[in-house]
């Protein structure tokens, strides 16, 4: 089971899991396409839209568990 980090890009858990867009939409990251956001890590991510970075990776972590199983 593939597992993220606060440090983990942006660009590398869309390789692990397309499918985890929706989830990051869902909190209003929409600049997914944005090549700046493919290098931004989960942390970075998170602090600009306002997101706990752990709440966010747990979050990403649970998604991942369902759905790559």
């Amino acid at each position: 089971m593939s597992q993220v980090t606060r440090t983990t890009m942006i660009g590398e858990l869309l390789q692990i899991d397309q499918n985890v867009a929706p989830v990051l939409l869902n909190i209003g990251m929409h600049c997914l396409g944005c090549p700046s956001s493919q290098m931004e890590t989960i942390e970075e991510a998170a602090m600009v839209h306002g997101i706990d970075p752990d709440a966010l990776v747990n979050e990403i972590n649970a998604f991942l568990a369902k759905d790559l199983a």
